[in-house]
């Protein structure tokens, strides 16, 4: 168990960790597979989505996280082997601010906030991150941004951009803990950079189905816990 009295800063993953986007991204994505793959299991939409999203990242690292979602539509058409829709690529590219917040987050950012320094670390664009933090409810101390850094996870560019946020807030990198759900995005750079890691494992919003493909190597975060409400109730004890 880890000893929360060693950590001042808590960086946050946000989505897949507090906001839901497995669900968010299947409320996006069913109206246009229900016409053009019809058939086609919600296992099946975010296996693709999982496998497309990071390659199209790589490719355009400077791209904002609304163009991503387009270019990951375009390759989803490709999959499937349908037609692209340009209206329906233009709703998953602006859904992101009405995916849901999961049902504890909120809570437990407020119990958290009055003793650690909350960042996020996502990647996002800055405008699309707004609606999910009214979801939230807190002002975050810090945000990291894949827009800002011209970078996605799993670069190490986005952690280093995180420890100077943190070292603007007063924070050092060893007083840092990095909370996140994917071990590919999160937990295998961070430890990678010897961080401190908390996997909030959640399951996923389809039995079986998941929007992030597995780590490369094997990981092992520092502590494990299935919610948001069980991390704080283990870092403020």
């Amino acid at each position: 168990m880890l000893d929360f009295s060693n950590f001042d800063a808590l960086t946050f993953d946000c989505y897949g960790t507090l906001i839901n986007w497995e669900q968010g991204i299947l409320d996006a994505l069913c109206p246009w597979a229900d016409r053009a793959v019809p058939g086609a299991t919600d296992a099946e939409l975010l296996g693709a989505f999982a496998r497309a999203e990071p390659a199209v990242e790589r490719a355009n690292p400077a791209a904002p996280y609304r163009d991503i979602l387009r270019l990951v539509h375009t390759e989803l058409a490709r999959t499937f082997e349908v037609s692209e829709s340009p209206s329906d690529a233009e709703a998953l590219a602006s859904s992101v601010p009405d995916w849901p917040a999961f049902d504890d987050s909120a809570a437990a950012l407020r119990t958290l906030k009055p003793r650690f320094k909350l960042v996020i670390v996502s990647n996002v664009d800055a405008d699309s991150f707004a609606g999910s933090q009214r979801r939230l409810g807190i002002e975050f101390d810090a945000l990291v941004t894949a827009e800002q850094v011209g970078a996605y996870k799993p670069d190490h560019a986005m952690f280093e951009a995180a420890w100077r946020a943190c070292a603007q807030l007063g924070v050092e990198k060893h007083r840092i803990v990095h909370v996140a759900q994917s071990l590919y995005h999160d937990h295998e750079p961070a430890k990678a950079l010897g961080m401190t890691t908390v996997h909030v494992n959640r399951p996923p919003a389809r039995p079986g189905a998941r929007a992030t493909q597995a780590p490369g190597a094997p990981v092992q975060p520092d502590l494990t816990v299935t919610t948001m409400a069980e991390f704080a109730r283990i870092a403020l004890s």
